[in-house]
Parts: structure tokens; C-alpha cells; sequence
């Protein structure tokens, strides 16, 4: 067995190649900076990050990927995992510099702090881990500060969620047959979970019901009966086949749910 002297010793080893390894990468990356062995380097240096679980790194390093590489084969996957990273560290107690840190006052709750920084419960309550909804006068809060914003691309059946006015996290979305799905700019004036769903000339259809369309949330935008929804016929994403509404994964659309508050842009192209 090893003594605790000969443990320490192996630990202080183990971590001298760690940062042996991230000084070997980035000098890869300096000396050879355009070339397929730096961009082979980033992405083991992303690796790292993601693996070490150092997210602020692992995010910094993909967004590197897409400026320096735009023509690499790889640029979806980039954009995909510096999607995901965003989404992660937005989720996650680590301040950014698109947020801040907020001290709970007296008489503060969830709802009125999330109103008084245009942002939505949902987010709070998962960027600082709250379970029960209390809080604790003195305690420090992660605050988002990014004003988001929502596109929809018709012809593309994409939807792009923007922070600040850039990309920030895509999805594959539904839109109406027929082009039925309005084009314009609107805003987010309804947040509804678990949503009936009131089909013209029927009788409501509840939430659970089988017959029920909508899945599991609703994002009401300000064009009279016209919304972002989730599904209960997943295998229908990236078609045009709504009534004219935008339909999601269920799962995805809980994910914007979170995210958009009350008073959200939301401009559709054709």
C-alpha cells in the first residue's frame, strides 16, 4: 500500500502532467495557429475543459473553434457543443459576463425578482439550484442580464434563440402547411404549462388528454391563437405540417420555456 508521503507524491505528479499536457496544447496552438493540427489541438484542449468540467474554458474554446476554423469540416459539431456549453453555463451557478450577482432583500420572492430583471422564474430557480422556491434573506443569487430574443426560419423550420442579439441556441422546430405560420415580428404575451387546447368548433381538450396536441408548454405570442408549442408526435419536427403554430420537442420547448420571458421578441420569416 502506498503511504500517504508516496500518495501525495503521486498526486503532485499526476497534476505536473496535466499542466503539461494544457502547455503542450496551447503551444501547438500558437505555433501552428490556421492549421489542421491547431484545430486537432483545440478541439483535445475543448476535451479537456469538457472532461475537467470547467465549462466557462470548454465554451471559450469551442467559440475559438468557429472563429478561427469557419471552413472546417467540423463546424457543426463546433456549433453544436458551443450550444450546448451555452445552454450549460447558463443553467449553471457560474457568473458570466452576461450575468450578475444579486443579494435576496427583505420581502424579495422569486416572482418579483424575476420581474424586476426581465427574466423568468424557471431560470433562477435552475441557475441557483432551488428546490422549494424559498429564499433566504442575504443569500446571493446568479442573475441573468442577457436580453434573448426568438427567430424563426419558415423554410428552414429552425428556430434560433439569440442573446444580445447573437446566436445563441438553435432548434428544429414544426411550422404551418400552407405557409399558414405567420411571418412578422411579435412578442411573447402568454406562458402556459401544460396547456389545454381549445380546437376550433370542440370542447377543450385538457392537458394529458391523448387528443391533446400542444404537449407540455406554451409560448403564446401576440398574433391571436398563434404560438410556440411542444408535441406529442415528436417524429413530426422539421416539417411544415402545423395548423400555423411552431411546434417543439417537448423537452426543447420546456428548455425556451425556462429561458424567455413575458415580453420576448419573436420575428418569423418565410
Amino acid at each position: 500500500m502506498l503511504t500517504v508521503n508516496k500518495k501525495i507524491a503521486l498526486i503532485a505528479v499526476l497534476v505536473a502532467l496535466l499542466c503539461f499536457f494544457s502547455i503542450a496544447l496551447y503551444q501547438m496552438i500558437t505555433k501552428n495557429s490556421g492549421s489542421d493540427d491547431s484545430e486537432d489541438a483545440y478541439w483535445r484542449l475543448a476535451s479537456k475543459y469538457d472532461r475537467e468540467q470547467d465549462l466557462l474554458k470548454s465554451n471559450d474554446t469551442y467559440k475559438k473553434i468557429i472563429e478561427k476554423f469557419p471552413s472546417s469540416s467540423n463546424i457543426l459539431k463546433a456549433q453544436e457543443a458551443s450550444e450546448n456549453s451555452n445552454i450549460k453555463l447558463l443553467f449553471s451557478g457560474i457568473e458570466t459576463p452576461g450575468s450578475f450577482i444579486y443579494t435576496i432583500q427583505k420581502g424579495d420572492g422569486l416572482s418579483r425578482i424575476a420581474k424586476k430583471f426581465n427574466t423568468t422564474i424557471g431560470l433562477i430557480a435552475r441557475a441557483n439550484a432551488l428546490k422549494n422556491g424559498r429564499l433566504k434573506y442575504g443569500r446571493k443569487l446568479k442573475i441573468t442580464k442577457l436580453k434573448f430574443s426568438i427567430a424563426i426560419d419558415k423554410s428552414q423550420n429552425i428556430l434560433t434563440l439569440k442573446a444580445d442579439g447573437k446566436m445563441f441556441k438553435t432548434y428544429r422546430v414544426s411550422t404551418g402547411k400552407n405557409s399558414s405560420t405567420p411571418t412578422g415580428k411579435f412578442k411573447i404575451i402568454t406562458r402556459i404549462v401544460d396547456p389545454p387546447w381549445y380546437p376550433a368548433g370542440s370542447k377543450v381538450i385538457p392537458s394529458g388528454d391523448p387528443k391533446n396536441v400542444l404537449g407540455s408548454r406554451w409560448l403564446g405570442i401576440s398574433k391571436p391563437s398563434y404560438g410556440i408549442h411542444g408535441t406529442i408526435d415528436p417524429q413530426s419536427i422539421g416539417k411544415s405540417v402545423t395548423d400555423g403554430c411552431v411546434r417543439m420537442k417537448n423537452e426543447e420547448v420546456e428548455e425556451l420555456y425556462s429561458i424567455v420571458p413575458i415580453g420576448t421578441e419573436v420575428v418569423i420569416v418565410d
